[in-house]
């Protein structure tokens, strides 16, 4: 009998102690950000078009933009958020720790990341992983790409990339690792590797603005499979994880239903049940995590829509040009499909 009560007290106590060391803001992210009066961000370490201060010093990019759809839903102000630059080693324990809210930036969703303290929400953009190479070197394929050394951060997916891709193809790839974006590039375009890794999107970005001359390097696959860069957030705080999903959804949602930054007081006269949900002049939406009942339509007359965020960061309004790819409507032929505002 006293053994087994021993064996209750001891197992009590473990909860305790577990419970005791379980993150004071679990269940309360939404009740810790409005006490604080500001949104806390991961971001870059400078990537034009994802996450990078212009000349101001004010952040711009897809990922950030992301950042401010939240705090739009939360505070109706898309500049109440602080941007935290993080390395690939950073962003994970600055997430777990509490030190930030939200993890946006380029972020592949995996197995190992989402059962190890994450949830990821809504994916903000697809792409390939890619290698970057001098077009001197006459490579334009992985299998050519025999002994070559390569540049690549540490704490990244693309670690396990170029690992899997120099084992699959017999290249004998030769793994030069940095800690940080800044160190990678500036190495790379000193010619201390022969070839960098990763998303093609950012390649294409460090391209445009680090290479004294752009047509020099050339991008290519490095595998045929694409990833989903992906928000994430703690386990632990269901509303929280609600916010973030649908404040992406909202962006997603508000292209398909044609709801734009310039068009949005004209739409809240429609009488499309769809619309009048999705703006909030009919109830429940907001209600239901907590926030305010106009809190997509605020998004979209702050920041605009999916499509207008991306084609001014990325797109046809952007210095890089990219094309949407995988990342337009699916009715468009593309990979984001907005859920149900109802």
């Amino acid at each position: 009998m006293k053994s087994k009560l021993l064996g209750m007290c001891i197992t009590t106590l473990a909860f305790g102690l577990a419970a005791g060391s379980a993150p004071a803001f679990a269940g309360a992210t939404l009740d810790a950000v409005k006490a604080r009066g500001f949104l806390k961000c991961a971001a870059s370490q400078g990537t034009v078009g994802f996450g990078a201060p212009d000349e101001k010093g004010y952040w711009r990019g897809l990922d950030v933009e992301t950042c401010r759809a939240v705090a739009v839903a939360v505070f109706n102000d898309k500049d109440k958020v602080e941007f935290v630059p993080l390395s690939g080693q950073q962003r994970v324990p600055a997430l777990q720790t509490g030190e930030i809210d939200i993890l946006p930036r380029t972020f592949t969703w995996t197995l190992r990341r989402d059962a190890n303290g994450l949830n990821f929400t809504t994916p903000n953009y697809y792409e390939f992983t890619g290698f970057m190479m001098p077009k001197a070197l006459g490579v334009t394929r992985v299998e050519e790409m025999n002994g070559a050394s390569v540049c690549v951060q540490t704490g990244s997916t693309t670690e396990v990339v170029a690992n899997d891709v120099s084992k699959e193809h017999n290249l004998g790839l030769t793994p030069v690792v940095f800690e940080n974006s800044s160190a990678l590039s500036q190495a790379f375009f000193s010619g201390r590797c022969d070839a960098l890794i990763t998303d093609a999107a950012a390649l294409a970005s460090l391209r445009a603005t680090k290479a004294e001359n752009a047509d020099d390097y050339v991008i290519f696959p490095a595998t045929k499979f694409m990833d989903a860069l992906t928000p994430a957030v703690r386990h632990g705080d269901d509303q929280w994880l609600d916010i973030v999903n649908w404040s992406i959804q909202a962006l997603i949602a508000g292209e398909q239903l044609g709801i734009t930054q310039a068009n949005i007081a004209e739409m809240e006269k429609s009488e499309d049940p769809r619309v009048k949900r999705f703006l909030g002049i009919e109830p429940g939406n907001g209600a239901a995590i907590g926030l305010d009942e106009k809190f997509a339509a605020n998004i979209i007359a702050k920041l605009g829509n999916y499509g207008e965020m991306f084609d001014r960061n990325l797109g046809k309004d952007s210095p890089l040009k990219l094309d949407r790819g995988a990342n337009r409507l699916f009715t468009n032929g593309g990979l984001m499909f907005p859920l149900a505002f109802q």
